[in-house]
């Protein structure tokens, strides 16, 4: 069974940290520096309608939320650059990640109960902006929200690998959901 919807998208946005950050150049490390890790990492997650959100626009929880969290996980917010023997490292520049804004004509229910991939649009719900999958010079983050007509969201998250392993990215999306249900700073950053 094929699942045929369509997404709309609003412009692609910067979300920068909500306050100063430190600007810096932090070296990877030569684990995470290494020429197999150089590629982004897609996530899905799926949100079902919520009473208790009534009233409140998933997009602008997340990205409220996700803007707080790099305060605390400032490097996301940079940039790769390349130092001499092809040596990574982060340029803490606090440009800020890619995030986009979306809606589906589609329920969760219509993507059937077990929600593993292989999703149907998937390139419909993680946008590939064009440029943005290089490794050197681009936001090392992309979310995306998109709202479903049965109330409930999808957050897609693609992150540079080389910035953090599935630990590592559980951690800073904990921290984006610890903010948008109202913490003040995430339990579990790291420092």
């Amino acid at each position: 069974m094929s699942l045929s919807f369509t997404v709309q998208r609003k412009a692609v946005e910067l979300v920068m940290p909500a306050g100063p950050t430190p600007r810096e150049l932090k070296r990877l490390s030569d684990i995470d520096d290494q020429d197999g890790l150089r590629f982004h990492i897609p996530v899905i997650q799926f949100y079902r309608h919520d009473a208790s959100m009534f009233g409140k626009d998933p997009a602008a929880v997340v990205r409220d939320a996700v803007a707080k969290a790099l305060m605390h996980y400032y490097p996301f917010a940079g940039r790769l650059r390349e130092l001499e023997g092809r040596k990574l490292a982060v340029d803490c520049t606090g440009e800020g990640v890619l995030f986009i804004e979306a809606n589906a004509d589609v329920s969760l229910k219509h993507f059937g109960d077990a929600l593993q991939p292989p999703f149907p649009g998937l390139e419909d719900l993680i946008f590939d902006v064009p440029g943005s999958s290089e490794v050197l010079g681009t936001p090392l983050l992309l979310f995306q929200v998109t709202r479903l007509a049965c109330g409930g969201f999808i957050l897609a998250v693609r992150m540079m690998h080389t910035m953090a392993d599935a630990p590592g990215m559980v951690q800073f999306l904990a921290a984006v959901a610890e903010l948008a249900r109202g913490a003040t700073v995430p339990c579990r950053c790291g420092g």
